[in-house]
């Protein structure tokens, strides 16, 4: 299944171009001229946070490598491949399409300069189900190539890096052959992997294949997937008479990657390479390379080999990929590129926040579940319950789901998220209140109360000539009785509420401080009278019986 960028709503972002297909490419890391980079946090939320691909474990297919290499022009048969399988369920070579239909997809050309900048996601979102039964989305990344003329070493880390860390499969896209420098060059950008490694004993990232282009050498190994292990397990080997860094860089490379491969591509031609009219049609590109194609990107994308991204053994979703796309560009905002360990806790952030998001997702359901907008009011000892309940369900789910970082890193997220839940349960205990006809009516019944009272006052008063006092208490009905007239206005037209807001707090402090102790001391004094006199309380007389303990003389 393909949701199109019409179904997206996705724009161009400033780093593709719309094909006939309706998809394009849209810049979601943007290079800017002083050699930042910044994050389009509205088009990456705009291609993730569909409904249909938001809550779906994700499969990121990402090509990096040096400049005009011919990264974006491998992609586009990707795309045209996920089209054909995904969108029209053909399992033979038909996906290669018509021998002159023009290639479309990320932006190309021929040329010496480069032409990607940033890094730019399809915006086509592919559905596919795995072998297991489940829907997986499948995105893939163009990558601005590194050692150009414009750009700077940190420029070049800092795409290769977030390509890395972001990807679950990652083309290392090199012409000619594996060289030394390739390697050390992979070393730099993955050493965030061996510190990850460290910390939590399991290999950072998942799956690297190299891609050598133009391998010039098939009568020594044959092109493809075999004659590229066999030149692979060559770089890779480690000899006891090697240098000790040579021997080191290799056992960091295998330390980072849970599955590493290569594969060998014949050179597409020389109508490919010189004529700057070329289009990507296939009756212009050799048989050969067209045979590779064929065996090349099936043994990648056919659902069968896809690879799930997962952190930490976690599978991630669409909308949690936006969370470690923030947090990884946060950690290159300052001056200097920022050390491994830095990108290590970029990444143990990323991944406790998802955590820690589940978990308040899943009390709030819970507690929806009790006492949402549809549910009856509860009784306060019933609603805490609930609440500790799915408080420690919560937590529980977030002490089970495996982070980075380690427990004293991840102390302060569980702190937070208690704190959190905690407020969650303030705001729906006061929610669960206002459902309660008493709490509704209570600052109507604190005035009408005031009102009698004050009413009675003043009659008693002026029976025993205190007019002054009379007249204050008349003063002070008349003043309740407005006060009920001005709530019951406010809360029936709506348009006062910041004055029957603060009549409600008025009300409150009238009978937490007023009227509860004054009836609280009433019945408390009542209750006295009835245990220590119990005769005054049953006859009614307001005179002090007392019995004599002698009963010769008469009750007095």
């Amino acid at each position: 299944m393909v949701l199109t960028s019409a179904e997206l709503g996705a724009t161009n972002g400033g780093g593709g171009r719309q094909d006939a297909a309706g998809g394009e490419a849209v810049q979601v890391v943007i290079s800017k001229p002083d050699h930042t980079f910044v994050l389009d946090v509205e088009a990456l939320e705009r291609l993730l946070l569909v409904d249909e691909i938001k809550d779906r474990s994700v499969v990121v297919v990402s090509v990096a490598g040096v400049f005009r290499k011919g990264k974006s022009f491998i992609l586009d048969f990707f795309i045209r491949y996920l089209r054909s399988r995904y969108a029209e369920y053909t399992t033979d070579d038909s996906w290669m399409g018509w021998e002159d239909a023009p290639l479309e997809g990320f932006a190309w050309r021929g040329g010496c300069e480069r032409y990607t900048t940033g890094i730019l996601m399809w915006s086509q979102i592919f559905l596919t189900t795995l072998a297991d039964g489940e829907k997986v989305a499948v995105v893939l990344l163009d990558t601005q190539g590194t050692f150009d003329c414009e750009s700077t070493v940190r420029d070049c880390s800092t795409v290769f890096a977030l390509s890395t860390m972001i990807s679950s499969i990652l083309v290392y896209n090199l012409s000619q052959n594996i060289q030394e420098d390739d390697l050390q060059h992979l070393q730099l950008f993955t050493e965030y992997g061996r510190l990850a490694l460290e910390n939590t004993g399991s290999k950072p990232f998942q799956k690297l294949q190299f891609l050598v282009r133009d391998w010039s050498c098939p009568y020594e190994v044959e092109y493809g997937q075999v004659g590229g292990n066999m030149l692979l397990e060559r770089r890779l080997q480690i000899a006891e008479n090697q240098h000790q860094e040579l021997q080191y860089i290799r056992k960091h490379i295998r330390s980072c990657f849970s599955d590493i491969g290569c594969f060998l591509m014949p050179h597409p031609g020389l109508r490919v390479a010189t004529s700057p009219k070329f289009d990507g049609r296939l009756s212009e590109i050799e048989a050969d390379f067209k045979e590779c194609l064929k065996r090349l990107v099936p043994m990648l994308l056919a659902p069968e080999n896809l690879i799930v991204k997962e952190i930490s053994g976690q599978r991630v979703k669409a909308k949690e990929l936006i969370h470690y796309f923030k947090s990884y560009m946060n950690i290159y905002s300052g001056d200097q590129l920022p050390e491994p360990k830095s990108i290590l806790a970029a990444t143990a952030e990323a991944n406790n926040l998802a955590a820690e998001g589940a978990a308040k997702e899943r009390y709030r359901n819970a507690m929806e579940d009790v006492c949402g907008g549809a549910r009856p009011y509860l009784s306060g000892d019933r609603l805490e319950a609930e609440h500790l309940k799915a408080r420690d369900a919560a937590m529980e789910q977030f002490d089970s789901v495996r982070k980075m970082g380690g427990a004293q890193f991840s102390a302060q997220y569980r702190d937070r998220l208690q704190a959190d839940l905690d407020n969650y349960y303030g705001q729906f205990k006061l929610h669960n209140e206002s459902k309660t006809v008493f709490k509704a009516a209570r600052t109507l019944s604190v005035f009408l109360t005031a009102a009698v009272v004050f009413y009675v006052l003043s009659g008693v008063l002026g029976l025993v000539g205190m007019y002054y006092l009379a007249n204050l208490c008349s003063v002070l009905v008349t003043a309740a009785l407005t006060a009920v007239l001005t709530w019951s206005y406010a809360r029936y037209a709506g348009g006062m509420a910041p004055v029957a807001e603060a009549m409600d707090a008025v009300a409150n402090l009238i009978l937490e401080n007023i009227m509860k102790p004054a009836f609280r001391g009433f019945v408390e004094k009542g209750v006295d009278q009835i245990v220590t006199n119990p005769v005054t309380c049953l006859t009614g007389s307001g005179s002090s019986l007392a019995v004599d303990e002698n009963p010769a003389h008469p009750i007095s």
